[in-house]
């Protein structure tokens, strides 16, 4: 088949890929425009328009996806079907180009986690599974029918970083099933079952450790956010990234060790807090314009007491 692939992060490339190796013809590739990012504010390309020119595949990058111009471009293409990995919300206009419909795959088991950020709310909320789907495009966001489907398993101290690395050939390999079925004209897509659940994008206020809340659900906030956005705490009003926890088992809280305090710290390595049910020991933290460091790295550069707050 004659295909458009849309993406833009590196949770797509696998995805990309896996077409560009098949028998199906990537037309071009559709993808954010180049950002400017960094002090000098150099511009720079998306990773999905820097693996498809490195394969030589035409890049389209428009800033609005309902421009007539860009349309009308996509419709010169003749493509069966488009393909949308981590995309953009795309107009009505644009996914009901393709007379094979357009699909997308998405990284949770739909109806749940639907949404932004699947892989992120699945381990903040403390799912022990997830999964991918892959459905044809309509126009409320993540509600088409539904494809395939698979589940991957959750591990107890899995971050997010490492599901989006597990999730990424997954997910290529139902897609590449998924555009084969398509093909043989043997997709039999079902209505979304069951009660849907919504995975928003990450603000700063779902980042910022709240230390009442329980050792379990503070840990999953940490690994859900890991490597990025980060969950975060201030330290004398100092923003300090937690890149690295886990619930601390051996010291008992005391009555006056409210959620928050720094109830112990060695400095050879180990800093734990007070939450609302225990402790969690911080391992690696990133200060403000600091790089990533370990625990006793952090200690040794500046003065912490216990007693100090976090809040």
């Amino acid at each position: 088949m004659r295909i458009i692939f849309m993406g833009t992060p590196e949770f797509a490339i696998p995805s990309l890929e896996i077409l560009l190796d098949s028998a199906h013809e990537v037309l071009a590739v559709v993808t954010g425009p180049d950002k400017r990012v960094g002090r000098g504010l150099r511009l720079m390309p998306t990773p999905v328009k820097n693996f498809a020119m490195q394969q030589g595949v035409p890049v389209l990058t428009p800033a609005d996806l309902s421009e007539q111009s860009f349309i009308e471009e996509l419709k010169a293409f003749h493509a069966d079907l488009f393909v949308v990995v981590a995309f953009r919300i795309l107009p009505e206009a644009v996914f009901s180009i393709p007379p094979k419909g357009t699909i997308n795959l998405h990284g949770s088991i739909l109806p749940k986690y639907r949404g932004a950020a699947p892989l992120n709310w699945a381990i903040i909320n403390g799912e022990s599974e997830t999964g991918l789907t892959t459905f044809y495009i309509k126009k409320a966001v993540d509600t088409g029918d539904v494809i395939l489907t698979t589940q991957v398993p959750i591990g107890e101290n899995e971050t997010a970083g490492e599901l989006h690395e597990k999730m990424c050939d997954i997910g290529a390999d139902l897609l590449m099933k998924t555009v084969d079925l398509i093909e043989r004209g043997e997709v039999e897509p079902v209505k979304q079952q069951g009660n849907a659940t919504l995975a928003p994008k990450i603000t700063k206020e779902v980042c910022h450790i709240d230390w009442s809340k329980d050792v379990r659900s503070i840990y999953n906030l940490i690994r859900g956010l890991s490597p990025y956005p980060r969950a975060f705490s201030l330290l004398n009003n100092e923003e300090l990234k937690i890149c690295h926890a886990k619930i601390d088992h051996s010291f008992q809280l005391r009555p006056e060790d409210t959620p928050g305090k720094i109830v112990f710290i060695d400095r050879k390595g180990k800093l734990l807090v007070a939450a609302g049910d225990g402790v969690i020991s911080i391992e690696e933290i990133q200060a403000q314009s600091r790089c990533r460091m370990s625990i006793s790295e952090f200690l040794r550069g500046r003065h912490v007491d216990v007693g100090s707050i976090l809040n």
